[in-house]
């Protein structure tokens, strides 16, 4: 569409011509100019203008990464790439460029005014992570289908809306549809939407909305289920316990398990399996059920651990602002009586003093923090005591459960073994009244054969508890693990950053002494 750039040399949107926009686009007046001769900070831009630059592809805007405003209309875009990290954005303007299809907007979920007038877009999708979108403007595009309106009815933010110029406005029933079925709609091609229109719309369409909207409530009501189980998903997983509400184990022990699967039609081998998979899973539900009940302990422990702290540090912080407010009036009144005095040897005198108040305020501060520091680390250490007994008693008692699965599976390939063995007998003898499959009776060669084949099922099956048991524990402890050091790391941080706050307060009192000091003196 854009014909006008046909016969114009492209250019690649590089660090120079950034720059240049950013300092020609900065303010007029002296600060201005000092910021353009230090150089301004890309990262510090929220507004750029790249309109009527030749652009072909978008690209190094990735250190604009506060940036709320980018006009980049009357360009040759073709494609909409580069802006992933421009998550602030909220006003992206891609008007009179080439595009085609929108995408590459993932990321900009601020974003709420969206102009691609006068492309080449001929269908509205790739939307969906703009749900603050207020404003959308597609006006002379190829988009020809009434169906793209529907898609538009998720942005409930929307507002303002331009499709002037595509073929779908050439439609007898354009705005009767779109007001239809976008009652939320305030402005279509920059006109007022007014309300008998709207009433009209809805008359005319209200069979084919009460439809649509029993199939939305319909798939939202999928989409919550979906959602509910992910989440519940994530909560069995925190404790470590996923899928071991069911028969999930189970069935993975028999899904690779081909001699398995053919042994099952041996006679009186599927009342066996049915009682095995019967206890197995209860005992799945009780390493389940335990599972949850430990977790919420975890979790009781780890909340009473934070607030015990969050007190601790707020005690300290309050104790310290008493005295630092203390301080503050002798602060004020120690500077006032060293404007006043005259005679130097008072003035060294009273200067002396004060730096002596300093530094035992100095003091008092490190001195408090010292034994927030070691009331921290006794709480920090009964929690790692107790949070590491939980793990340990959790892990004892799920390997208990676990080892009944064992147990479990060593008799069902005991009576298993023994079924194969007599069924073995009966078909040398030629007693077998069962017809069995073809692939399970080439199993029936030889006492060998079968007792491989039932000891490559068993051994499978042991392989998937083990493994099960292993993932456990080794997640149990990486978390327990992860915890305690992200906690004792937390606590160095805060520290550190105290004695800095610390140093700094002081500093700056002691400064303003000696500046005073130096004043007077000069005085």
């Amino acid at each position: 569409m854009n014909w006008l750039y046909d016969s114009v040399e492209p250019r690649v949107m590089d660090e120079d011509m950034l720059k240049l926009a950013v300092g020609e686009q900065g303010p007029r007046d002296e600060a201005g100019q000092l910021a353009r001769q230090e150089g301004i900070l890309f990262k510090d831009v929220l507004s750029l203008r790249l309109d009527f630059q030749n652009i072909l592809r978008i690209d190094s805007l990735w250190q604009f990464e506060n940036l709320r405003k980018l006009q980049l209309d009357n360009n040759i875009i073709e494609k909409i790439e580069g802006l992933e990290r421009l998550v602030h954005l909220v006003w992206l303007d891609l008007s009179f460029n080439n595009i085609e299809a929108i995408e590459g907007l993932d990321t900009l979920v601020n974003l709420e005014d969206l102009s691609l007038f006068n492309n080449r877009i001929s269908k509205i999708d790739s939307l969906d992570a703009l749900v603050k979108l207020q404003v959308l403007s597609l006006g002379n595009n190829e988009i020809s289908h009434m169906m793209n309106i529907i898609y538009l009815r998720r942005f409930k933010d929307l507002r303002t809306l331009s499709l002037s110029g595509n073929p779908i406005a050439e439609e007898e029933d354009y705005k009767m549809f779109i007001c239809a079925y976008l009652p939320d709609l305030v402005y279509l091609d920059f006109r007022r939407i007014d309300d008998h229109m709207k009433e009209l719309a809805e008359i005319k369409h209200q069979y084919g909305i009460e439809e649509l909207k029993q199939r939305e409530n319909l798939s939202q009501a999928q989409l919550d289920d979906e959602r509910a189980q992910r989440e519940e998903l994530e909560e069995h997983k925190a404790a470590f316990v996923e899928r071991l509400n069911g028969s999930f184990l189970f069935d993975s022990m028999y899904a690779e398990d081909v001699e398995g699967n053919k042994l099952a039609h041996l006679p009186g081998v599927s009342e066996l399996l049915q009682a095995y998979k019967d206890k197995f899973v209860i005992i799945c539900l009780n390493i389940f059920e335990y599972g949850l009940k430990q977790q919420e302990k975890r979790k009781v422990e780890l909340d009473t651990f934070n607030e015990c702290v969050q007190e601790a540090i707020q005690e300290n912080r309050e104790q310290g602002k008493r005295r630092i407010a203390k301080f503050e009036e002798a602060h004020l009144l120690s500077l006032n009586a060293i404007r006043d005095e005259s005679e130097v040897t008072n003035l060294e005198m009273k200067v002396a003093e004060h730096s002596k108040d300093i530094t035992e305020l100095f003091d008092m501060l490190m001195t408090l923090e010292m034994q927030l520091v070691e009331q921290l680390e006794e709480t920090i250490n009964t929690f790692e005591r107790n949070i590491m007994d939980l793990v340990a008693l959790f892990i004892e008692n799920v390997q208990s459960l676990m080892a009944q699965c064992r147990d479990l599976e060593n008799h069902h390939h005991e009576k298993l073994l023994e079924i194969s063995i007599n069924t073995l007998e009966k078909i040398l003898k030629g007693e077998l009244d069962e017809d069995l499959p073809y692939d399970v009776r080439a199993l029936f060669v030889d006492k060998d054969t079968i007792v491989n084949a039932v000891g490559t099922s068993h051994d499978l099956h042991l392989l998937k508890i083990d493994n099960r048991e292993d993932e456990l524990v080794t997640r149990t402890n990486s978390w327990c693990s992860h915890l305690v050091d992200a906690i004792h790391k937390d606590e160095i941080m805060r520290n550190r950053r105290r004695v800095k706050e610390i140093h700094q307060y002081v500093d700056h009192v002691q400064n303003e002494l000696d500046n005073l000091e130096c004043s007077e003196i000069i005085d």
